[in-house]
């Protein structure tokens, strides 16, 4: 992998982690009924807690925009 490909997976993941963001903030503050404090607080756990999956998944889909899967290539 050259070392732009994980430069790409980077801003991949920055649109994931503010639409995450932007997501349990939405819940914690209109549903929840949190104060601004505790919204923050939600945020972070969310955050550290998904990070690993945020990480992968951001990989996945910046490899995806790029090299499509071939059900007919095997390897020998």
């Amino acid at each position: 992998m050259e070392p732009s490909f994980f430069y790409g997976a980077m801003y991949v993941n920055y649109g994931l982690t503010v639409a995450l963001s932007v997501a349990v903030f939405v819940i914690s503050s209109l549903i929840f009924g949190l104060s601004l404090l505790q919204c923050f607080a939600a945020i972070v756990i969310a955050l550290l807690i998904l990070a690993p999956f945020n990480l992968r998944l951001s990989r996945i889909i910046w490899i995806n925009m790029f090299v499509h899967f071939d059900k007919k290539f095997k390897k020998k």
